[in-house]
């Protein structure tokens, strides 16, 4: 699906003096009401805390410090913790408060040692891949300097900031900074951050790297091993603001969403292949982009949650729901993925755009021996809109021979000539609700004209390109041709007749009533996760059996979903959201004029193991 050298839109070198370099707009700090009064998909989506939850801006966060003797300033890679400073320092200052000022970063090691630290987990160098750390944060620093830090006696507060500030044993409260994944991706285009422990900018696809396989590892830790000590969050996205809550707020609010239900907020990327069908549809996405290949509707190792409270909104990232509360979202396959969100739902646009690269993905002792993970990137494509003759590409011609087709691609490479890749991978023609199963190893690609919902595995950028039709990235570069990872995971059983006997669901109506009916859309033995089609005309009733379920509107225009508490919430076509197990039941209430159909996507109940 989704590649780290496919999304970088602009190159960090000669970047300047901009802070994040994307065509897409910051979540706005305060309820946009054009946005929560308009009708269709919704790009902001947020749950209500209550009244006098979330505050704005750095004086009243001064404010609430002033109280304390030693506060431990600590927050996410990517803050930019100069102006964070210098705001709080003005602030403090308007209140009569003599601050000292301690900056962590000084405890750090030298970073040359850090790059030593790290660079085994960076793979090689013209890889996009490395292998997860399995350092600490605590790794990054000089113990016995941490250990030197102490409070300014002729200070009436002393502030030790900067991401690792909370290592310190300090009996002092945590201020913990967050930052969306997207946004650190952002500034990270316009080189106006860093990696941890380096002050070094380099090339984008290289700082995402290390940001993946080692920076968001260690602090995604320490963030979990330092939650139940967050005195105040922040979101630290906007420039010279922020917005703010108390600990005791994120906890509720985090067991509240764990019961009920819950939808993260998307965002999306251009790509070489990316098509037209989200610009068209989706209201506040920048319609001057040249395209959108991507959304994250729930890649939720990106994708964040939004509180509101006083018409303040706060995003956190998805990782702090799993830390305090895996057990109420995933119910009894807790204890099987931890602290890993399972499934993942994204589209991928080519409507009047190109074909996605022939690509495949590794196997589950390939992508943990090779990548650290612990699933692989098993898929599956729902054709949620096609246009007339659109196609997928999916498994092999039975005649296929591996070592002349590997020859071709290599030709191919090497030549840059044209491969006519139906003489070895079948094409399928889609339509509306079909649902084409990829387990890993399968050749496939989605062709021109499809917007598919892609219900897959977690995992999100091991795609092995073996053929990409001869284009170049959005920055008139060569993408990444990955032929020896591709064949040392393809599957060359996986054609003829057994393509489609095996590889295209059979999908069966399981249950009906009056005006509903229940379809299942069975995936391959090898997922483990299963899908069924809910279609009503009016509502339905829907039980978890304590599992966790994944749903989209994927025809209708909107429905309205209420949990056994009584919590009720409307979504839009094409929306994702998810029903934690822990909300033991919903209703599904169609809200437009004809049938409704949701998708739901849920881990198989038979799963034991990951293999």
């Amino acid at each position: 699906m989704y590649e780290t050298s496919e999304n970088i839109v602009g190159k960090t070198k000669g970047a300047g003096s901009k802070r994040r370099i994307s065509s897409q707009s910051l979540l706005p700090q305060q309820i946009r009401k054009d946005t929560v009064t308009k009708e269709g998909y919704n790009m902001y989506p947020f749950h209500a805390l209550g009244a006098d939850r979330i505050f704005s801006g750095y004086g009243s966060l001064a404010k609430w410090m002033s109280d304390h003797r030693q506060i431990l300033l600590d927050g996410y890679g990517g803050i930019f913790w100069k102006e964070v400073k210098q705001c709080l320092h003005i602030a403090l200052q308007e209140l009569g408060v003599k601050v000292h000022w301690i900056d962590v970063s000084t405890c750090m090691k030298k970073e040359e040692v850090i790059g030593e630290m790290v660079t085994p987990f960076l793979g090689a160098q013209d890889s996009v891949w490395g292998t997860k750390c399995n350092c600490t944060l605590a790794d990054f620093f000089n113990p016995d300097d941490l250990l030197s830090l102490k409070p300014a006696q002729d200070a009436d507060c002393t502030i030790v900031f900067g991401t690792g500030a909370a290592l310190l044993t300090w009996d002092a409260p945590v201020v913990y900074l967050d930052l969306p994944k997207n946004e650190i991706q952002y500034r990270m285009r316009a080189g106006s951050i860093t990696n941890l422990g380096s002050k070094k900018v380099m090339r984008s696809a290289e700082m995402y790297k290390r940001f993946y396989f080692v920076d968001w590892v260690v602090l995604n830790e320490h963030k979990k091993n330092i939650l139940q000590r967050i005195a105040v969050i922040g979101d630290a996205q906007w420039k010279e603001s922020l917005n703010w809550m108390l600990g005791d707020s994120l906890q509720a609010g985090l067991s509240k969403i764990s019961q009920t239900i819950f939808r993260v907020r998307p965002w999306f990327e251009a790509g070489a292949w990316g098509g037209q069908w989200m610009k068209d549809k989706i209201r506040d996405l920048n319609k001057e982009e040249v395209n959108y290949a991507w959304s994250f509707e729930l890649i939720v190792p990106e994708n964040g949650l939004v509180f509101e409270s006083n018409g303040n909104l706060l995003e956190i990232s998805f990782d702090f729901l799993m830390f305090k509360e895996n057990r109420n979202v995933l119910g009894k396959h807790a204890g099987l993925f931890g602290y890993e969100f399972p499934i993942r739902f994204d589209f991928l646009d080519t409507w009047d755009g190109g074909n996605l690269s022939i690509q495949c993905h590794p196997t589950v002792n390939y992508i943990r021996e090779h990548f650290g993970e612990t699933i692989t990137q098993d898929e599956t494509y729902y054709i949620l809109d096609c246009k007339e003759n659109a196609q997928v590409y999916l498994g092999f011609q039975e005649g296929i021979d591996a070592a002349a087709f590997k020859q071709v691609l290599e030709q191919s490479k090497a030549n840059k000539e044209i491969v006519a890749i139906e003489q070895y991978v079948q094409s399928h023609t889609a339509a509306k609700h079909d649902l084409f199963l990829i387990p890993n190893g399968t050749v496939h690609s989605a062709g021109v004209n499809n917007l598919v919902l892609e219900i897959s595995a977690t995992p999100y950028i091991f795609t092995f390109k073996m053929y990409d039709w001869l284009r170049l990235d959005l920055n008139g570069e060569p993408r990444a041709i990955n032929i020896d990872h591709a064949f040392n995971n393809l599957n060359f059983d996986r054609k003829g007749s057994a393509v489609v006997n095996e590889l295209i669901s059979k999908q069966a109506v399981i249950d009906q009533g009056a005006d509903w009916k229940l379809v299942h859309c069975p995936t391959h033995p090898v997922h483990f996760y299963d899908i069924h089609r809910l279609e009503f005309m009016s509502g339905i009733t829907v039980q978890t059996n304590d599992t966790c379920h994944i749903l989209m509107l994927v025809e209708g225009t909107a429905i309205s979903v209420e949990t056994a508490e009584g919590v009720t919430t409307t979504f839009n076509y094409a929306e994702t959201f998810v029903i934690p197990a822990a909300a033991r039941s919903y209703t599904l209430i169609n809200k437009g004029a004809g049938i409704a159909k949701v998708v739901k996507a849920f881990c198989k109940e038979n799963i034991t193991e990951l293999k």
